[in-house]
């Protein structure tokens, strides 16, 4: 695993804004991404991530 870690992104979900590797704990995080413009859209990806997986029959347990 490589040191370098100049090329990810976070939202931090305390602060709402997209910050380097060397920001928050990690635990106020997500990420890492690849562009600051990925990691700008985390809430909106978990939000699909959590609709498909609400919505897909192989995990549906109701």
């Amino acid at each position: 695993m490589s040191d370098d870690h100049s090329n990810e992104w976070y939202y931090n979900t305390k602060t709402g804004k997209v910050e380097p590797y060397q920001g928050a704990k990690s635990g106020d995080r997500l990420g890492p991404y690849s562009t600051p413009e990925e990691a700008a859209r985390a809430l909106e990806k978990a939000q699909e991530r959590n609709e498909a997986w609400d919505n897909d029959p192989k995990w549906n347990d109701d």
